[in-house]
């Protein structure tokens, strides 16, 4: 959910003033500006505001949600090459959790990020962080749009099977 700088200064008990102020600073995660207007998203119903350099610790800070880390595995790729069915190359990583997917879907803004000198776990240099939810497909052959989903094969004997009851029931 997105609101505006007057809906976040009632959540938050501040003045729109300050919300904009925390906007200028950059402090709120995420927000980004349409024209004159400012959008900021929600996680669990607040937004994220960055911890400032100095001053009392604010009334509306709460613990920032796991960010979400995604990169592609490089060792898998090239052994995908040598497999009949491929491994899962894309590594998703939240809360201590790794999960390997072919294909992930992002449901809201994300980041980019390259580090020459560190490395993330795994020796990633640059990967997609985000606190948005992510939607993780780990069969790759997983038709979009599909309730169920067939591997080629599969597909291919149900289209073989469907002919040939097809051509039975034209004989008869």
């Amino acid at each position: 959910m997105y609101v505006g700088t007057t809906q976040t200064a009632d959540l938050l008990g501040v003045s729109p003033a300050r919300v904009r102020c925390l906007l200028n600073q950059g402090r709120i995660k995420a927000a980004y500006k349409i024209g004159k207007i400012w959008v900021i998203p929600l996680f669990n119903g607040m937004p994220i505001i960055t911890k400032g350099s100095r001053g009392p610790k604010a009334k509306w800070f709460k613990r920032l949600p796991a960010v979400t880390r995604i990169h592609v595995n490089r060792q898998a790729i090239s052994q995908n090459n040598k497999r009949e069915i491929p491994k899962p190359v894309i590594s998703v990583k939240k809360s201590g959790n790794n999960t390997s997917a072919h294909r992930v879907k992002i449901n809201g803004p994300c980041e980019i990020i390259y580090s020459h000198k560190k490395a993330i776990s795994g020796g990633a240099k640059v990967w997609i962080e985000t606190y948005f939810p992510v939607e993780i497909i780990s069969d790759p052959f997983e038709v979009q749009g599909s309730a169920v989903a067939y591997s080629p094969l599969e597909e291919v004997l149900q289209q073989v099977s469907s002919c040939l009851f097809g051509r039975y029931l034209r004989k008869i």
